[in-house]
């Protein structure tokens, strides 16, 4: 994308971000994106349980956290929309708020990346299991979540399959009929 990877591009937003520490948890082709990634200021961890799933790479990520974190935001590299904006725009609402958990939304859609307080919720976290990330801790403390609306469909748009990467692209290159720039977040 923009000649780009995925990957290169979620973290080359991360690192525009006012996100204090990167930390990239990789498990698949774990050696390839360490090598792309060599020259930006991330630390790269292997996950060799990433077939067991999302859990097992929050766990993994969360063990390279420093003891003075009072949060982490998940974010997954499959969102090529996700931008340093957008990334600020949730940190800052996330220190304004009383609430342990910001998920943001969309036109009321949840998405992604998730903000999680570690003096509440981190020891919850590294006993996740399974693939559904945060998501069973966001259901069980639903009145500590904080839906912080935002206009971008960058928190809700994935890449899943080859369809999902050509209509990315798209909407990246202005290909995208009726794609309004402000939702480039």
């Amino acid at each position: 994308m923009g000649g780009q990877t995925i990957v290169e591009r979620a973290v080359d937003a991360l690192l525009r971000s006012k996100v204090d520490r990167l930390i990239v948890v990789v498990g698949f082709e774990w050696e390839k994106i360490r090598r792309q990634l060599h020259e930006r200021n991330v630390r790269v961890v292997h996950n060799r349980q990433y077939r067991e799933g999302m859990a097992a790479s929050i766990r993994k990520g969360l063990r390279h956290i420093g003891q003075g974190s009072d949060g982490v935001l998940i974010a997954l590299a499959d969102h090529p929309l996700m931008t340093s904006d957008l990334i600020n725009q949730l940190i800052e609402a996330f220190r304004k708020t009383y609430k342990g958990i910001l998920c943001p939304t969309y036109q009321g859609r949840r998405g992604r990346p998730v903000i999680f307080d570690l003096k509440k919720y981190g020891k919850t976290l590294s006993q996740l299991k399974g693939d559904i990330g945060g998501r069973a801790l966001i259901e069980a403390h639903r009145d500590d979540v904080l839906k912080f609306a935002v206009d971008s469909l960058g928190v809700i748009r994935d890449i899943d399959v080859w369809e999902d990467y050509e209509e990315s692209r798209k909407l990246l290159t202005g290909e995208f009929p009726g794609y309004d720039e402000k939702n480039k977040g």
